[in-house]
């Protein structure tokens, strides 16, 4: 449907005559006609619902927080006027932080209206879950003052604990995973298989599998149905389900949950029929931003509470009469999150077809965020990436809602002349896109400091600038390099990673100590050897073999064979930690383990305050357990992070800054200047790689072929996949969320986009010494062709 045919359905003139007749205020008229006026014509179709479904395609960059806040002081107007019963507003989006943001907005619009600033809750998926959940403690299960919440990653101690116990009670099926596809039964090879399976496989599978299918209501059972489907040798969606019941008896039995308990909770509220009516009566509208980030259950939940409480439960497909009062803005080419979450952009595309079946979609696609070359690069960018996609897999053919491409066909467009925007598509600097190619990484960063420093030395106070990086070692060798850069210039350097990696400190300290109590342990030794690696203590190497056997690696006989020196400088380093726990007192051993990982300032007033917190809590029982219990419930229920007093995006984009942030942080931010350096094929897209580790299981990992194989069963296809169609499946889902991740980074830029990728860049970031030549990433070339005035010729600059 066009979005002036929706426009049209609610015209101006009539919102205009409807207020006269009903506004009780003489003036509110005239302020929400000069809200709505000061919209971008897709932010006017949102401002101008009144009811029903209704879903809004946004592009980047088009306002799609500040027409949803408008939009909501609007319809928060219009009920004033209706009704004086206590229905409020729902608001839902992603973060805390994008929350905290809207919330603003609305009460600033709802204060130019001179209502009250009330009438409106605003929520995060869970936060609203919670609250559902808590009001209805006897249907929902959830007794708050008697669980914990806990975030479940493949390291958490209750994972692992699941694993154990599934091994214990399937040794049969655990001795197949063992053997893989040949095992000679070397004694050796057993133990560094057992190690793999343990700590790394049967974890990450774990982990996966109970995000997939909690978040979409798939019980256990199921998955054991679903795996009749298939042949795999392995059975791996049957041992999948056995994870996850283990995993579910631990929770149920120490009275955990997690963040999908949550959205499972607040949906056995809403199937009581009293509760859902009270709940839905109090509701007279749910607006979603961000909908391209939702599960399926999160979808039914805003679902059902956004239908008409006289009709039920209306949380099935739209249909031209249906009953739900229900917003959803979003942009599926802005999804990022579907290969580390249960969330996938088809449900928002679904959902918007059957919106735009009823004539109820209507498009943001005017933005006034960046330059126009920055825009048409990143249109080009889109439909060059479809393109390639559809070459491969569609024979060419398109179609506009084919799911096989990485992106939905929407281009951004330019607003038009007298937006209501100050500056809006403003005037590039420089040539507004540059593309560039160094040598190597190291030339990037020589170019990179060049561009920075002249673009600072005008008015540091006016300028914001970020690099984006694809990963977090990117950003922490980048940080390095650039320190006495921006000291000598006087720019203000902000490392998002490094402030992030203060975080880590319990669980890091967590893992040294519990090597300390247990170092004969192969699970606490290879986590502390993680340790070491992750902080660049030690070289990277092959863990399992060196956990497989932990008292060979740290007191080899005289007739071991010879420890090579990477190995002998990591057993050397656990020795050392093991002769402190002898010789220091319990106390002391927080603040020595913080200075052995080499924390900087700020990680070591993390430290102190940690082992204040620990001290305190064992004061009546000061021993080694005691210390290890209480560390493992901070880290189990992450209460200790502390209480950010600044807004996260004010702290990222603040003037005067260059900011280095990883592209998925990058996300809803925006800056004058955006870098992005690294642009390799490796990376971007990527491709799935497996470890060698656990490559005696095969040319696949047993956590993506079951990913893949629920989500085609989810989606409705008719066959399970087989691990090798499977595979192939989790191979396009990678590559094409790691496009859409590429498009959000360019579009993240104002006035500058900055883009490199050197001849020379390493294999893997965490030798980034090792250089070689590398492939860049397939855009990267294909915009060199198509904006040959961008690329910046380096034989000019270097005479």
């Amino acid at each position: 449907m066009s979005d002036s045919k929706f426009t049209a359905s609610v015209a101006q003139e009539s919102l205009h005559s409807e207020l006269s007749e009903r506004s009780p205020l003489p003036n509110l008229r005239e302020k929400i006609l000069e809200i709505r006026n000061g919209l971008r014509p897709g932010q006017q179709q949102m401002a101008d619902w009144q009811s029903g479904p209704l879903a809004i395609s946004a592009v980047p960059g088009a306002g799609k927080s500040t027409g949803m806040a408008a939009a909501a002081a609007i319809a928060i107007a219009r009920q004033y006027e209706r009704s004086s019963s206590r229905c409020h507003l729902v608001v839902v989006t992603f973060t805390r932080s994008a929350a905290a943001n809207i919330k603003a907005k609305i009460r600033k619009d709802l204060k130019k209206l001179s209502l009250p600033q009330m009438g409106f809750f605003v929520y995060t998926l869970h936060g609203l879950a919670l609250n559902i959940a808590s009001r209805h403690s006897d249907l929902s299960g959830l007794q708050l003052e008697n669980v914990t919440l806990i975030t479940p990653t493949q390291s958490h101690r209750f994972i692992r604990t699941a694993v154990e116990q599934w091994i214990a009670n399937n040794p049969g099926i655990y001795l197949r995973l063992l053997e893989g596809h040949q095992f000679d039964g070397e004694e050796t090879e057993r133990l560094r298989r057992q190690s793999v399976l343990r700590t790394e496989v049967l974890p990450e599978l774990a982990n996966t599998v109970i995000h997939e299918a909690k978040s979409s209501g798939i019980s256990q059972e199921l998955l054991r149905e679903w795996s009749k489907q298939t042949t795999d040798e392995y059975a791996i969606l049957s041992v999948a389900a056995g994870l996850y019941e283990q995993y579910q008896n631990l929770m149920r039995s120490r009275d955990f949950i997690d963040y999908d308990d949550m959205i499972l909770a607040a949906l056995r509220v809403l199937g009581n029929d009293s509760a859902r009516r009270i709940e839905q009566n109090q509701v007279f509208a749910v607006f979603e931003d961000e909908a391209q980030d939702s599960s399926p259950l999160q979808t039914q939940l805003l679902e059902i509470l956004a239908s008409d409480a006289d009709k039920g439960d209306n949380s099935s497909l739209l249909t031209p009469h249906s009953s739900l009062n229900l917003v959803r803005v979003g942009d599926p080419n802005q999804a990022i999150n579907s290969t580390f979450t249960p969330a996938d952009p088809i449900y928002f595309r679904q959902f918007c077809e059957e919106c735009d079946r009823i004539e109820r979609l209507a498009t943001m696609d005017q933005a006034g965020r960046s330059t126009r070359i920055i825009i048409e690069a990143a249109n080009f960018a889109l439909k060059w990436i479809n393109n390639q996609s559809l070459a491969k897999t569609n024979n060419g053919q398109q179609t506009p809602d084919n799911r096989q491409v990485p992106f939905r066909f929407q281009t951004i467009r330019p607003v038009e002349v007298g937006d209501p925007q100050d500056n809006a598509n403003p005037a590039p600097v420089g040539r507004g896109l540059e593309l560039y190619t160094p040598r190597d990484i190291h030339h990037t960063v020589e170019l990179l400091s060049q561009r920075v420093i002249k673009l600072f030395s005008e008015d540091p106070t006016k300028t914001s600038a970020a690099i984006l990086v694809r990963e977090n070692r990117q950003g922490r060798w980048l940080a390095e390099a650039l320190t006495p850069v921006c000291k000598e210039h006087n720019i203000i350097l902000y490392d998002v990673g490094e402030r992030d990696r203060r975080s880590h400190v319990p669980q890091e300290i967590l893992a040294l100590l519990q090597f300390c109590d247990r170092p004969h342990s192969p699970d606490y030794l290879k986590a502390a050897l993680e340790a070491l690696v992750q902080r660049q203590l030690i070289p990277t190497q092959d863990l399992n073999a060196l956990a497989s056997l932990p008292e060979e690696f740290l007191y080899p006989g005289p007739l071991a064979a010879p420890q090579s020196e990477t190995v002998q400088k990591a057993a050397r380093l656990c020795r050392s930690l093991l002769r402190a726990r002898l010789e220091l007192p319990l106390y002391q051993l927080i603040s020595f383990l913080a200075l052995t990982l080499n924390y900087d300032q700020a990680e070591l007033a993390t430290a102190d305050k940690l082992a204040e917190r620990v001290n305190q809590q064992i004061a009546g029982n000061s021993s080694m357990g005691g210390m290890l219990s209480a560390l493992s419930e901070i880290v189990s229920s992450e209460r200790f992070e502390p209480v950010e007093t600044e807004d996260s995006e004010e702290r990222y984009t603040r003037c005067g800054q260059l900011t280095i942030i990883t592209m998925h942080k990058a996300k809803g931010l925006d800056w004058d200047y955006v870098f992005l350096p690294f642009l390799h094929e490796n990376l971007i897209p990527g491709r799935f790689w497996v470890p060698p580790q656990s490559q005696f299981l095969g040319d696949f990992t047993l956590s993506e072929v079951a990913r893949a194989q629920i989500r085609a069963a989810l989606h409705g296809e008719s066959t399970i996949p087989d691990v090798t169609q499977a595979w192939e499946q989790a191979k396009h889902l990678k590559i094409s969320e790691e496009y859409r991740l590429l498009y959000v980074a360019m579009t993240r830029a104002k006035v500058l986009l900055w883009m490199s990728a050197a001849q020379k860049a390493p294999f893997t970031w965490s030798k980034p010494e090792n250089l070689q030549e590398q492939t860049p990433c397939p855009v990267f070339p294909a915009l060199k062709r198509q904006f040959p005035e961008c690329v910046v010729n380096l034989a000019v600059m270097t005479k």
